[in-house]
């Protein structure tokens, strides 16, 4: 019995530390992009959907307003969901700059606010490529200029860009930009190894046409996620290779982790329930890999109790998962400049366990709340 399940234990352990292994090769396989010479001649349009961002939005369209991108080529839509607070006034006292208001009017119920601002604004915009973030980032004067230096230098469909968490005030915090730099780093890393399969929709571009060959949001509009990933997944199904990640430091996009448990949770709930809609079942098994290695590590230190060899078992899973995700997290933390943040991983590891299989039970079997509303 004992041999039977220490098999299966390494079986689960040996997935996950040669999925790290495919990573750490997928990461390397990005190179810097190509420097583009030649005047801009592509449109911009700038899209962000903003509910109750009065404290954060104003920051972020002055950052827009510093783009070293030509304004004449940039169009700024910014899609007001029904904020209760000042969010549409900041975002009109900007109309004399150019920056476009739109409130979104929501006939009945939807469980997906997001997806119908981004495809009105679409609807209205008159760019070529789309560039989405969101109402609470901030961005470098470079940011837009390198998105398009690589999108008319490489001829790419849709561009994933980086973004990282700052001006964190808690460990708590900076727990979180660890483990968030991780993701950044898997789905910059699958699309490396050109299995695209994951994003942030803070730091996204596609083109306009693209997003309407795929048939925008529909399919994945039932869920409040997805405007990211899910429209990512339907774009690398149909155009294969068609998907670049920014591997630029100018192009990051910078943003805030979650002040305390309950809303970080209630996050990764949301993100989580993504999953139900994924069309590739290769990455569905790969999530439910990890989450049966991170499963057997706690049982393992519990049967320590009847068997010491079950201890020695799980001592040995976590030191080859610190090691082998040290080894990831080294290069993607050297890009952000924040190697500062990744002793943290000895705090995390055993956390992160707790939590991903928190999250792998609950994400999709409750609803969570969202910008003020319970969603699913």
């Amino acid at each position: 019995m004992i041999t039977t399940y220490s098999f299966i234990s390494f079986l689960f352990t040996g997935f996950y530390l040669s999925l790290l292994v495919i990573m750490i090769k997928g990461w390397a396989a990005l190179r810097g992009p190509k420097i583009f010479s030649g005047p801009y001649k592509t449109k911009v349009t700038i899209l962000i959907a903003a509910r109750d961002e009065e404290d954060n939005i104003r920051k972020t369209i002055d950052d827009l307003m510093a783009q070293d991108y030509p304004r004449e080529l940039t169009e700024i839509i910014i899609v007001d969901d029904h904020s209760t607070d000042s969010t549409a006034d900041i975002i009109r006292s900007y109309a004399d700059r150019g920056v476009q208001l739109m409130q979104l009017q929501a006939d009945a119920a939807l469980n997906s606010y997001k997806k119908k601002a981004i495809a009105e604004a679409i609807a209205r915009s008159t760019g070529d490529l789309m560039v989405a973030t969101d109402a609470d980032c901030r961005m470098g004067p470079q940011w837009l200029s390198s998105v398009v230096s690589y999108f008319e230098a490489e001829g790419k469909y849709m561009i994933s860009s980086p973004v990282s968490y700052f001006e964190e005030h808690s460990l708590f915090e900076k727990l979180q930009t660890l483990e968030f730099s991780y993701l950044i780093g898997l789905g910059a890393s699958f699309i490396g190894l050109g299995r695209a399969s994951t994003c942030n929709g803070a730091n996204l571009a596609y083109r306009k046409d693209i997003f309407h060959e795929v048939g925008g949001f529909t399919g994945i509009d039932d869920l409040a996620s997805g405007d990211d990933e899910l429209l990512l997944q339907k774009v690398a199904a149909k155009f294969p290779g068609s998907i670049g990640f920014l591997k630029k430091r100018e192009a990051v996009v910078y943003t805030h982790a979650k002040p305390n448990l309950s809303s970080f949770l209630q996050q990764r709930r949301r993100w989580a329930s993504k999953s139900v809609k994924y069309k590739d079942k290769k990455i569905t098994a790969v999530a439910i890999g990890i989450w049966l290695f991170n499963l057997s590590l706690p049982i393992n230190a519990l049967l320590g109790f009847y068997d010491i060899r079950f201890f020695n078992l799980f001592l040995i899973q976590m030191g080859l998962k610190y090691l082998f995700e040290a080894i990831f997290l080294f290069p993607i933390m050297q890009f952000f400049k924040r190697l500062s943040l990744l002793p943290l991983l000895v705090i995390l590891g055993p956390i992160h366990i707790i939590y991903f299989i928190y999250i792998g039970l609950m994400g999709n079997t409750r609803k969570y709340a969202w910008k003020g509303r319970v969603v699913r």
